[in-house]
């Protein structure tokens, strides 16, 4: 998990729900094969209308046709985020799209524990209201740990909680990973 993230956000609105993140069409895929685990990163929020409160700045595709890997380097979001199903491969589409980390005012609880879990992305949380401030295009430096946004054009910070525990198991890679290195796993 990289420590700071710059480049291109992608606004999103309240309660964006795990089918218009992975629409279930493409959850024959298969995440342990390579060649298809990249596919989710094709199909990332391709669910989300584009001309509907999806988008409530801009109306970009988030992974442009023809391509599996996306521009923005962050999802700014409201609400919410990820509620729906729950399907482990939401948070696995945005990582395999490029992106690692989505800032919203709230999250499902399941998409924040298996983005946690799998140590796919960064689920950072804001008091702020920041899908009204920020625009699909503008860019952003993300602080994880300075627990800090800033809109790099207007210079304007706004604060994010800390990821606590959950923190170092992203560190790690995945509950897995970080249960491998804590010494919680059995020898089996």
């Amino acid at each position: 998990m990289d420590k700071t993230i710059r480049g291109k956000a992608f606004v999103l609105a309240d309660n964006v729900d795990t089918d218009q993140i992975i629409p279930a069409e493409h959850l024959n895929l298969n995440p342990a094969d390579p060649l298809e685990r990249k596919l989710f990163g094709k199909y990332a929020l391709s669910g989300v209308p584009r001309a509907a409160s999806g988008l409530p700045k801009g109306n970009a595709p988030f992974v442009d046709q023809g391509r599996a890997a996306s521009e923005f380097a962050a999802i700014i979001a409201g609400r919410n985020f990820g509620c729906g199903s729950s399907r482990e491969h939401a948070p696995l589409a945005i990582a395999e799209a490029g992106c690692h980390v989505v800032v919203a005012e709230s999250y499902a609880r399941i998409f924040y524990r298996n983005s946690i879990n799998g140590g796919y992305l960064a689920p950072l949380e804001t008091p702020d209201r920041l899908m009204e401030k920020i625009a699909t295009g503008d860019e952003v430096e993300i602080d994880i740990e300075a627990r800090r946004v800033t809109h790099v054009a207007t210079g304007q910070v706004y604060r994010l909680k800390a990821l606590g525990e959950a923190g170092d198991i992203l560190k790690a890679g995945g509950i897995f990973e970080y249960a491998a290195k804590a010494g919680i796993l059995g020898q089996g």
